[in-house]
């Protein structure tokens, strides 16, 4: 049973619904819900820019995933902001088509340097996600890994601001605080002290996002902020604009619906409803309805699963592993 406002499941001990069918978190955001004009303003992002803008080669690294986010944080800040972007890019060797083609359109028309890094590095990692049983979602060690790579690029680039495709429904410290969270990042710190710190490769693998952030940060003074905290969502009015402007493309096979995730977004969508009855694709969208920037209708209908163990097992067949029998 789903919660009648937003749309995360009962899913004990972290969500519960009560009488009247309505989530702990739902009903804590009533509680706690901020007066109005306390948001972000773009001017507050424009002021941040603006003391930056100019001063290195690059004013800003935009991570680019080829999705409709991350491909508009691009286009703000190389047409609405003129700062003078560096776009990077990682592929761990799951990115789809679609994206890579999204990706090198943006590029190309706006004129702007392009970093790609392609590496197997994570490889091994989504393999003992799926062969120990974990529970850990694949998609939260594989951020925790790529925020970590983009500050030391940041760094080593010199660049003083990391511009991100990050939604109001995302943290600054990724997506993985709250209560929502609180059996996901268990089950991602136990994975990696349990499977990976005990490899010399992983050794120093931070236990979470927060960790990863506050470690790279703290030495560099980079800051990460994303542009649509400071505005509407609207993911339609994105797409029309991107359509138009830079020839960006929905894939045809995505989840959620229109948008441009890797292959390996699959099984770690799979498993993590399997294990947990949800994604951090229903706590985003949850929290952009409580925001009032996404209707619950709306929502439902980007989060319908519409693929199966066919297509997980012929992604995880690359890494040499399958579902579960």
């Amino acid at each position: 049973m789903l919660c009648k406002k937003c749309v995360l499941p009962e899913s004990r001990p972290d969500i519960w619904l009560n009488e009247e069918g309505l989530c702990n978190i739902c009903q804590d955001h009533q509680k706690q819900k901020p007066a109005a004009g306390t948001g972000l303003l773009e001017s507050e992002l424009i002021k941040l820019l603006e003391k930056h803008r100019g001063k290195n080669k690059y004013d800003c690294l935009v991570m680019c995933s080829g999705g409709k986010d991350s491909t508009l944080g691009l286009y703000y800040m190389k047409k609405r902001y003129k700062m003078n972007p560096l776009a990077f890019t990682f592929d761990h060797g799951y990115e789809n088509n679609e994206a890579m083609n999204n990706i090198r359109n943006a590029v190309d028309i706006l004129g702007v340097d392009w970093l790609y890094l392609k590496s197997g590095f994570m490889k091994d990692i989504f393999r003992k996600i799926v062969t120990t049983g974990s529970p850990a979602p694949i998609c939260h060690i594989c951020a925790i890994w790529y925020m970590r790579l983009v500050y030391d690029t940041a760094r080593r680039y010199n660049i003083p601001i990391i511009i991100a495709g990050w939604t109001k429904g995302q943290s600054t410290e990724g997506q993985e605080t709250g209560r929502e969270y609180a059996s996901m990042s268990a089950a991602t710190k136990d994975f990696i002290i349990r499977h990976l710190r005990c490899d010399a490769a992983y050794k120093d693998f931070p236990l979470s996002m927060q960790e990863a952030v506050k470690n790279a940060a703290g030495r560099s003074g980079i800051i990460a902020v994303s542009p649509h905290w400071f505005m509407q969502y609207d993911p339609y009015k994105a797409m029309e604009v991107l359509q138009k402007e830079l020839k960006w493309a929905a894939p045809a096979l995505s989840y959620p619906l229109n948008s441009t995730n890797c292959m390996m977004n699959f099984p770690s969508v799979y498993l993590t409803m399997n294990n947990f009855g949800y994604t951090h694709y229903h706590i985003e969208m949850s929290k952009l309805i409580r925001k009032g920037e996404l209707s619950r209708e709306e929502a439902l209908k980007l989060l319908k699963i519409d693929f199966g163990k066919d297509l997980v097992n012929s992604v995880l067949k690359n890494i040499g592993c399958a579902l579960a029998e």
